[in-house]
């Protein structure tokens, strides 16, 4: 009897823990999010030969940053100069540009290309430096030799979180090509992307609509590190006013 009262409660127990454990309900493995992000980059046309992996982030055609941990949209247009993910129409009117202290001393390019998006008649995009709260840290940063600068696209409604600027390998060239450095990242915290994406070799991408062909006077032509255009294009404008309005 003793024996049998054993055997049971050994059964019961057993029974127990088998139901237990089958009813326990197991957290999922949370998402690649780099995976994703991956994926995205590879949806906007930009070839996997020019995605290099670094820690935190990828960098695509040398000044353009991904975050692995970005906000991956659900939808991608397949419109051309921007990422088909835009700063949120509130945001845009107002974004907040912090100057790190290792920028300081470039202040007066920073302003010079603050100066030219704020000027685009019929686009909302308006940028304001601050002090405090912040939507768009810029800091030096050592990228190597043939990169100017880099910026990050936007993502859930936000702009581009940060821009680098390597101060030291623009520090010879002229105040206007600083200033482009500038200027063109910025353009990517928007969501612009290359202008002469065929010539670099970016596997597609097509026009904003209205805005389409190629332009030697873009600003936001790749691969020009102290040689390209130094101020926003007519069709740079016309494209900054399709994608924000007014």
């Amino acid at each position: 009897m003793r024996n049998r009262s054993f055997h049971l409660a050994l059964l019961f127990a057993i029974s127990f823990i088998a139901c237990k454990k089958n009813n326990t309900i197991e957290t999922p493995a949370p998402d690649d999010n780099a995976n994703k992000v991956y994926a995205h980059i590879l949806k906007l046309g930009f070839p996997a030969s020019e995605i290099v992996d670094k820690p935190g982030e990828f960098i695509v055609e040398g000044d353009i940053s991904f975050s692995k941990d970005m906000v991956v949209p659900d939808k991608v247009s397949t419109e051309q100069y921007y990422t088909g993910s835009l700063v949120s129409s509130t945001k845009v009117t107002n974004i907040r540009l912090r100057v790190d202290a290792t920028m300081s001393s470039m202040a007066s390019e920073i302003n010079s290309a603050i100066a030219q998006w704020n000027a685009v008649p019929g686009s909302r995009i308006h940028w304001t430096v601050v002090t405090g709260t912040y939507d768009v840290l810029i800091i030096n940063s050592n990228l190597g030799n043939g990169v100017c600068g880099s910026g990050t696209f936007p993502s859930g409604g936000n702009a581009g979180g940060t821009i680098r600027i390597n101060k030291n390998y623009i520090a010879g060239n002229s105040f206007a090509q600083r200033a482009r450095t500038i200027c063109h990242e910025m353009g990517h915290n928007v969501s612009f992307r290359h202008t002469n994406w065929s010539s670099i070799g970016e596997s597609s991408a097509t026009a904003v609509p209205g805005v389409g062909g190629t332009d030697a006077s873009s600003i936001m032509n790749g691969g020009q590190c102290g040689s390209g255009a130094t101020v926003l294009s007519t069709k740079d404008k016309q494209a900054a006013a399709v994608l924000y309005p007014l």
